[in-house]
């Protein structure tokens, strides 16, 4: 674990990204809100903000710290057959919320198939990553476009 002792705290905001690929009917399921389970979206924010809130007690090292601020934004694509998912992380501390912006987009997404599962078991998660962060010592760090 590293010693944040010496770092200042400063305001810090990190931005993760992913997605989950399903059929045509699971997700048209899911944008009707039709699903068995009830509605997807919702579970899945809610699951995305508990999960933020709580990554210090699911990554090893990881540190915890004064989580003040996790969301999550859902697009549904059709033409791709996806839902994007966006998680924003905040806190004040001595080191950065880019695990909690990251756990969040994933546990999100795990909360999409489980709720999607019964249509279709081989939806797939991908692509998740951060694209930004800010504050502390290095400031501003944004992924370059591939």
């Amino acid at each position: 674990m590293i010693d944040t002792r010496g770092k200042k705290e400063t305001d810090r905001e990190a931005v993760a990204v992913g997605r989950i690929h399903m059929s045509a009917s699971a997700l048209e399921a899911l944008a009707a809100n039709r699903l068995p389970k009830g509605d997807a979206l919702s579970a899945a924010r809610i699951a995305g903000i508990m999960a933020g809130k709580r990554t210090s007690q699911l990554i090893p090292l990881c540190h915890p710290i004064p989580v003040s601020y996790v969301d999550l934004d859902f697009e549904v694509v059709s033409e791709r057959g996806e839902v994007d998912i966006t998680a924003t992380a905040r806190a004040h501390a001595a080191t950065g919320v880019e695990m909690e912006a990251l756990t969040a987009v994933a546990v999100a997404a795990l909360a999409i198939h489980d709720m999607c599962k019964g249509i279709d078991p081989a939806a797939e998660i991908r692509s998740i990553h951060l694209v930004r962060k800010s504050g502390g010592k290095k400031g501003l760090w944004e992924r370059k476009a591939d």
